[in-house]
């Protein structure tokens, strides 16, 4: 599907399609998920490609020659992408999981962080 006709169609997407999306891609584009191991694996792969962005972008570290045209979205993108198989294989709701994650952190932190003397302006 062409880029924009792609943006167009899923620009609202749910948690929940996102994980139906994926698991449709894999099973139309791959041969199967790889094992959780694996993509464990690889998520941290890409994790650690976002950090070589970040610290390169916003940190200290000079840009090498084999960093050009690293794009922080797309790497954000890709550790989305192997976060939503591992859901997908283990059947989380991503969905669910984050709003009740949200609901405890809503509870426990709702004055956590407004009381930080670190965080004061």
């Amino acid at each position: 599907m062409e880029k924009n006709k792609l943006a167009l169609k899923y620009d609202k997407m749910t948690i929940k399609e996102a994980q139906k999306f994926v698991d449709d891609w894999i099973n139309n584009n791959g041969v199967r998920y790889f094992n959780v191991l694996t993509n464990m694996a690889m998520l941290t792969e890409e994790v650690g490609e976002v950090a070589r962005v970040v610290a390169r972008t916003y940190g200290e570290q000079s840009f090498k020659k084999s960093d050009k045209g690293k794009d922080l979205a797309e790497e954000l993108a890709d550790v989305l992408f192997v976060l939503i198989c591992i859901s997908n294989q283990t059947g989380i709701d991503l969905q669910k999981a984050f709003l009740k994650n949200i609901e405890k952190k809503g509870k426990r932190d709702k004055n956590r962080h407004k009381r930080n003397p670190k965080l004061k302006k």
